[in-house]
């Protein structure tokens, strides 16, 4: 896998949007070690303890920290850069903040995604474009049916709902500036990547299930979680990460795949329950202990039950999953365990862990 992700990104012209957040980290590392020259644009700065750091993302790109709402800003990095691949990861990601600052929420997901467009609207050249989007944009009925991507779309949440905004954005600029059948003119291709939840190590992000985990195991403190019984399509990072690469290289390869959503998950048998998955991290770092908070009445809804069909990638990408929920929260966890007991080290184990994935 190494060879053939090889064969395509060595010495292309990377930009990666949300560089130094915790799947971007993920990327760019993997980009890193491909060849490719990546630059990065993100509105987050890194902090000490952040993946980014940890890597030392800032050798390994051009990092310009930016809004994605400053049209302008993030325009002249495109045109500038003259990119031959876009990942689009740059999102307020989080359900629950985005009761806190809904608008805030529409504006870098919805107006963020369509002045990323616009951007690659302006590139004479060709380009080939993977946005991620989310699980999450479907209208969650909350029944037992994985939901495949043809199903409606929808959001309860400002956060899912904003998701699904970001979809419609970028079906508008497919038909209406990048359609296929003038592909030979401006010779764009673009996909949506839909991913479900993440796990991994170097994510420190709040009201998340593993970071608030390994955040209280390191600080040798009880656990605490909302909503045991919720079940999720738990996914290791790394498979969503390279399931992006492939489709930016059949993007590339066969412009047909143009315009399509992918859905990349788990199995849907695999699918657990956060109590289940909190066991399973308890047991891999060795000890813990935990307790479910009492939910007031004024608790912002979260979906229970959502799975995704992933035989679309599998048939038509020939991506399917490497890691079952245990295997990912064992190696999420190890990676937690190494960086609370040699820190230095933690680059190198990173690095470690996407070889063993890829030669898997």
């Amino acid at each position: 896998m190494l060879d053939q992700f090889t064969a395509i990104y060595k010495n292309k012209k990377v930009l990666l949007t949300g560089h130094t957040g915790f799947k971007g980290s993920w990327l760019l590392k993997i980009l890193s070690l491909l060849g490719a020259e990546v630059r990065g644009y993100a509105l987050a700065p890194h902090t000490k303890n952040d993946l980014y750091c940890l890597i030392n993302g800032d050798e390994l790109c051009d990092s310009i920290i930016g809004d994605l709402r400053d049209r302008d800003k993030l325009s002249k990095a495109i045109t500038d850069f003259q990119p031959d691949f876009i990942f689009h990861l740059a999102a307020q990601p989080l359900v629950r903040l985005s009761y806190t600052v809904p608008s805030e929420t529409f504006e870098v997901n919805a107006i963020g995604t369509a002045n990323l467009l616009d951007g690659v609207r302006l590139l004479q050249k060709k380009c080939t474009v993977v946005l991620i989007t989310t699980d999450k944009v479907y209208h969650n009925n909350e029944w037992i049916y994985p939901y495949r991507e043809d199903d409606k779309l929808g959001g309860y949440d400002p956060y899912s709902a904003s998701k699904a905004c970001a979809e419609l954005v970028i079906d508008s600029y497919r038909n209406s500036f990048f359609n296929m059948k003038e592909y030979s003119r401006h010779e764009k291709a673009i996909a949506v990547a839909r991913a479900g939840n993440v796990i991994g190590g170097g994510d420190w992000s709040k009201d998340r299930l593993i970071p608030d985990i390994a955040k209280a195991l390191i600080a040798k403190e009880t656990i605490s979680i909302r909503n045991p019984k919720s079940v999720r399509p738990w996914q290791h990072v790394l498979e969503p990460v390279v399931a992006y690469l492939l489709l930016g290289k059949k993007l590339s390869l066969f412009p047909e795949v143009h315009g399509q959503p992918y859905n990349f998950g788990p199995y849907t048998t695999d699918a657990l329950p956060v109590e289940d998955m909190l066991g399973l991290a308890i047991k891999n770092w060795g000890n813990g202990s935990y307790v479910v908070e009492k939910q007031s009445e004024s608790q912002p809804h979260e979906a229970g039950l959502l799975k995704l069909d992933i035989s679309k990638a599998i048939d038509e990408l020939g991506w399917k999953p490497k890691l079952d929920a245990t295997k990912a929260v064992a190696i999420t966890m190890s990676w937690y365990l190494e960086f609370a007991n040699n820190p230095p080290n933690i680059g190198l184990f990173t690095e470690n862990q996407i070889f063993n994935y890829l030669d898997a």
